[in-house]
């Protein structure tokens, strides 16, 4: 019985608890998950199951134990070893998984949107050291694997395919999506749930004519974390939504805030909080699906960059815990390219049909091809191996920046979990934010201030928001030391 895989990025992802060391034998605690994600449905009949190798990596187990476990889900018929395929969940369970759950405006900031691009105010000069928090490694993008997708696409695409299509997008990549998003994230959704937009801009615009509709064509009120990314909160107001800014803290979003401001939606950031870098507190979540539920209340998640967790095993989506009420938002802008376009909505049944006539009335739907070729793409494994390696690149692009800070600001301080492609940067003293991005440009460098995400921008910057998805390490250092000189020349 073979089971072992050479290549540490082969195999898909798989979102399970690492097993706790004083809670009972490892090896029975991953045998639990494992069973849990097969009962649940989030590994379905005939989804392939990581490589030992891979899974002993990612739990921080011994491979010994992964092989274990796996040995003892297939002779208890939940698992099937296939000699050069690997180990699959059988088609035929031993006992059925159980069903699925069911069922004040803000102002634009000054001087454009940090953390934004394409839109606004026309774009400043490129600088060399540009800090842009949420761009990924657009060198990395898979040109060759996406070339062969796209060409096994147009050959096999019927000719229907390329007419006028289902809004919700193409079957076979709603498909994909979902054996993707309940394996690696734990959602609960149907592919009839899935409605692809070109990117989560889109995404927001049906959420909100939903919500419009619903209401009868007048302003909903939508609750939208402070901070956050500014780009969305326009993108709410230009839609027809009334923002109520709820604060922030170092548990998250505050649910009393939320539960208090009269809203009929609040948009959440919960897995890694934009742009603080905090996770939702475990409570916290509980009491705003439990809010939701009782008022007929929407939460939108978006799950933006939850790929990338550096320290654990991520946190799993919010929706599972009430998929009635919680419309999921997810793309590939920073696993693979924001100019992709594509990003999916997971809609609660009971809204389903309202989102999906906004989503025809906006432009009819998603171009099929590029649909086509990430179905390729996923369904090869391509896209859990890319996304393996991103992350172990932006692993050590995070901690080229930790250092170069240490080195060269020892009087700042990171803040937030390991995880994303940004870093929030408390700066040793604050400072005058039209100051600070004037002295870091003089040297080629840009920062974003944390008080652009702000609901009213203040003046001084205690902080500021460094992206380092797409700047190499060395690249990396030499930025950080030339801010350490302009954060100097402000002293």
């Amino acid at each position: 019985m073979e089971f072992q895989g050479a290549n540490p990025d082969a195999g898909p992802e798989l979102l399970l608890r690492p097993p706790q060391r004083g809670r009972g034998p490892l090896g029975p605690q991953v045998e639990g998950a494992l069973r849990d994600a097969i009962r649940t449905g989030r590994l379905a009949p005939g989804a392939r199951v990581p490589p030992t190798r891979t899974l002993a990596r990612d739990l921080g187990v011994s491979r010994r134990l992964v092989v274990g476990a796996y040995e003892q889900l297939v002779a208890e018929g939940w698992l099937q070893a296939h000699v050069g395929v690997g180990t699959t969940v059988r088609r035929a369970l031993p006992e059925p998984p159980a069903a699925p759950a069911r069922r004040t405006r803000l102002r634009p900031p000054a001087g454009g949107r940090p953390g934004v691009r394409g839109s606004g105010p026309p774009a400043r000069a490129v600088v060399r050291y540009d800090f842009f928090p949420g761009h990924p490694d657009l060198s990395a993008f898979p040109r060759a694997a996406w070339g062969r997708a796209t060409r096994e696409a147009l050959r096999e695409l019927p000719d229907a395919a390329f007419g006028y299509t289902d809004p919700r997008g193409l079957p076979e990549l709603r498909s994909v999506l979902a054996e993707l998003l309940p394996r690696t994230r734990g959602v609960v959704c149907r592919p009839g749930q899935l409605v692809v937009c070109q990117g989560v801009m889109q995404a927001l615009h049906v959420l909100v004519a939903a919500l419009r509709a619903e209401a009868g064509g007048g302003p909903v009120r939508v609750a939208v974390e402070d901070p956050y990314l500014p780009e969305h909160r326009l993108v709410l107001d230009a839609a027809g939504a009334e923002l109520v800014p709820v604060p922030v803290d170092a548990l998250g979003v505050r649910d009393e805030a939320v539960a208090h401001a009269d809203v009929a939606a609040a948009l959440l950031t919960p897995a890694h909080q934009s742009p603080t870098g905090v996770t939702l507190a475990a409570g916290r979540r509980t009491a705003l699906t439990r809010w939701a539920q009782e008022h007929g209340r929407l939460l939108i998640e978006d799950d933006y960059d939850a790929e990338y967790r550096y320290d654990r095993a991520p946190v799993g989506a919010m929706q599972a815990l009430a998929p009635g009420h919680v419309a999921y938002l997810g793309s590939v802008s920073k696993t693979l390219a924001p100019a992709l376009r594509l990003a999916w909505i997971v809609v609660p049944e009971d809204r389903l049909a309202v989102a999906v006539h906004a989503r025809r009335l906006l432009d009819g739907g998603s171009p099929v091809l590029e649909q086509a070729a990430l179905a390729r793409f996923m369904a090869s494994g391509g896209y859990d191996r890319h996304v393996r390696a991103a992350r172990r690149r932006q692993h050590g692009r995070r901690g080229a920046l930790i250092d170069a800070l240490a080195e060269f600001l020892p009087g700042a301080r990171a803040e937030g979990i390991a995880a994303g492609l940004h870093v929030v940067v408390r700066l040793p003293a604050p400072v005058e934010a039209a100051a600070l991005d004037r002295e870091a440009l003089a040297r080629d460098v840009r920062v974003y201030p944390l008080s652009g995400w702000r609901a009213d921008p203040p003046p001084q910057a205690s902080a500021v928001v460094m992206g380092y998805g797409a700047l190499a390490p060395p690249a990396i250092r030499e930025g950080v030391r030339r801010l350490a000189e302009a954060v100097d020349a402000l002293g």
